[in-house]
């Protein structure tokens, strides 16, 4: 039998515990919604970093045309960076390595690092991210890591753990055993109903996104399970595109 756990905010991750886990990361508004869109829109891979400066390194030697660097601080776009934005970024990303900086889910992916298995997770994809844990992971440890915003609980994170949760246990045979903050988690998602809209715009990084005019894009990450795609790190601690049977290939020693 599997078990499950969510924790609330990236500061929360045990780099000790977490060895042997299988890390699923939210970050809904925006990095991971980002991640996911972009994958599917066509990006070759999406290689998440901690800072603008890891950015820069990371793009050195690389053929000018074959990446775009993309980032924030604190919801400020990082000069000569284009915005994460996941609607304007369609058009730009095809074929395309993407250098991802962010303040806070591109953060919690490095810090998820040694897990055994790192997978990306927003409302877009969330069906996709249930199947694949129940198809390859119905006896591991699974833990839900909400990124937060600079140390602090993120209400659309905590909805979104709790909509995977929902989709992975309403698979009737496999068992799971869920700690109080899962169970918390999917009780929240389920209270909320169809409110998915309602609880992106009125939390606080959702408020803080409308003051930039970005009320569109809150929408599009508000549709749940429209992508039948997961993302995962690869051995080159890039993210790229996998589907159910994902877990092939690169575990972390």
């Amino acid at each position: 039998m599997g078990k499950v756990h969510v924790l609330m905010r990236k500061e929360d991750i045990d780099t000790e515990k977490i060895q042997g886990k299988i890390a699923v990361v939210f970050d809904v508004l925006l990095a991971t919604s980002t991640i996911v869109a972009g994958l599917y829109y066509g990006a070759k891979e999406i290689i998440p970093v901690l800072h603008g400066k890891e950015a820069l390194k990371e793009a050195e030697n690389r053929v000018p045309d074959s990446f775009i660097l993309v980032g924030e601080y604190e919801g400020i776009t990082l000069e000569g960076f284009l915005n994460p934005n996941p609607l304007a970024l369609k058009r730009h990303i095809q074929k395309k390595t993407v250098i991802l900086s962010t303040t806070n889910g591109t953060v919690a992916i490095h810090k998820a690092a040694p897990a055994k298995r790192i997978y990306a997770a927003s409302l877009l994809n969330g069906k996709a991210v249930a199947r694949a844990l129940r198809a390859n992971h119905a006896d591991d440890t699974i833990i839900l890591v909400c990124a937060g915003s600079s140390g602090e609980f993120s209400m659309e994170d905590f909805y979104g753990a709790g909509y995977v949760l929902d989709c992975l246990l309403c698979e009737q045979n496999v068992e799971w055993e869920m700690t109080d903050a899962a169970f918390t988690a999917r009780e929240f998602y389920r209270g909320a109903g169809e409110c998915t809209e309602n609880i992106l715009l009125s939390s606080r990084v959702g408020q803080m996104l409308q003051r930039f005019k970005m009320e569109e894009d809150i929408y599009f990450i508000a549709q749940r399970g429209i992508f039948d795609m997961v993302p995962y790190l690869n051995e080159r601690k890039a993210l790229v595109k996998g589907g159910e049977d994902c877990y092939v290939g690169y575990t972390p020693s």
